[in-house]
């Protein structure tokens, strides 16, 4: 039997999806929910594969670890499977852990633009009609004060707090000119006028 393949692009990042339909589902045959191989080719970085039960925890990592990293949070996400961390703001060590123990674990670095085609990858997959895929749960299980930064007090405040420092600061810098301004005298405004 022929199996299906679907690729999902995002500029240097590619992710290709091997498998077949469900039959037993009355499945369309060009329908993938029994999958068999993934791959992601990331531009000048060695492949990435695996079968289906690394997927999913391959994805929760870089959701979670891109979603502390846009909450101002420590960005380390460490598991059996995979380990990410930031090496500084712009390059992402990213550590891929073999299940077979004779296997190094792959070591590749990621610049951001790297790291957001990977998500938008993902985000692919997961909005895609052709492909059944259990739903990612990696961030229902981030706590509420993380996933959401505008709801939160502090940032509400950070966003307010910037606008009404310049407004004061432009009032108070404005006002001191009062004490600086030299009022003419009536007299010398009057031979002012007179000169013209």
């Amino acid at each position: 039997m022929i199996q299906n393949s679907l690729l999902f692009n995002q500029s240097s990042v590619s992710l290709e999806i091997i498998g077949l339909p469900d039959y037993s589902n009355n499945e369309n045959k060009d329908q993938i929910s029994i999958i068999s191989q993934w791959k992601l080719t990331i531009i000048d970085k060695p492949l990435i594969e695996g079968k289906i039960e690394h997927l999913g925890p391959i994805m929760d990592a870089f959701y979670i670890y891109s979603n502390l990293l846009i909450n101002s949070q420590i960005p380390l996400y460490e598991s059996n499977l995979i380990d990410i961390k930031a090496d500084n703001l712009y390059i992402h060590n990213v550590v891929l852990k073999s299940s077979k123990l004779d296997v190094k674990p792959l070591v590749i670095k990621i610049g951001n633009s790297l790291l957001l085609d990977i998500i938008n990858c993902f985000d692919q997959l997961n909005e895609s009609s052709k492909v059944r895929i259990k739903k990612s749960t990696a961030l229902k299980n981030i706590p509420k004060k993380f996933r959401f930064g505008l709801n939160n007090k502090v940032n509400f405040l950070n966003l307010l707090l910037p606008p009404v420092i310049s407004i004061f600061s432009l009032i108070l810098f404005s006002s001191t000119f009062i004490y600086f301004y030299n009022n003419v005298d009536d007299k010398d405004k009057n031979e002012l006028l007179n000169t013209k």
